[in-house]
């Protein structure tokens, strides 16, 4: 696997080596050995899938200490547009934001630490998303960043009157509203240590 860094610290891009022949194709969508020598130690405990339709919108999600998730997060079918916002005080790219596309086609995945709100939208007719959580999801702790918060410059490469949100999804507030619960300089992975 390759790891691209992104312009964010701990955001990266993963792309698998593809096989490839006549009869289809086959890539090691995750290796432990492989993501804790080029990417860092991580122990996923909670796989998660979603099946949306074209301009559905879901985010700008965390989850709040001592249950902030990180998460490897890929699109299995169709095309979405993967962020990941940096929700954390004190951090040199607070507010900032990663876009990525993930599809079907490029196989591509990327790694969001703790600290960061995260989000998508569907591009394509429909789209299958999967994630992997390295914490288990706890509904107490579930918040979230507006995800049409025009301050962030995100760009959804669709019209917003053709997004489809939840109703939860249409109550978060703008970062310039939020107390965020992450600090730059404290240790996310107590467990790691």
């Amino acid at each position: 696997m390759e790891v691209i860094k992104t312009a964010i610290e701990g955001l990266v891009i993963i792309e698998p080596k593809v096989f490839g022949d006549s009869r289809g194709y086959f890539f090691e969508s995750f290796s432990q050995r492989d993501f804790e020598a080029k990417v860092g130690k991580i122990n996923f405990v909670q796989d998660n899938e979603s099946m949306s339709s074209y301009g559905v919108m879901r985010g700008l999600h965390f989850q709040r200490p001592p249950y902030a998730q990180s998460k490897l997060v890929r699109c299995v079918k169709g095309r979405v547009l993967d962020v990941a916002v940096d929700i954390r005080k004190g951090s040199p790219t607070y507010g900032k934001h990663v876009a990525v596309e993930l599809s079907e086609d490029n196989h591509r995945q990327i790694f969001i630490p703790r600290g960061f709100a995260h989000g998508f939208v569907v591009l394509s007719d429909t789209a299958v998303f999967q994630y992997k959580c390295d914490n288990f999801y706890a509904p107490q702790a579930d918040a979230g960043i507006s995800i049409l918060d025009e301050s962030l410059g995100i760009d959804w490469q669709i019209p917003l009157e053709k997004a489809l949100l939840s109703e939860k999804d249409t109550k978060h507030l703008p970062l310039k509203d939020f107390d965020s619960p992450f600090d730059y300089n404290s240790n996310l992975y107590p467990e790691f240590e």
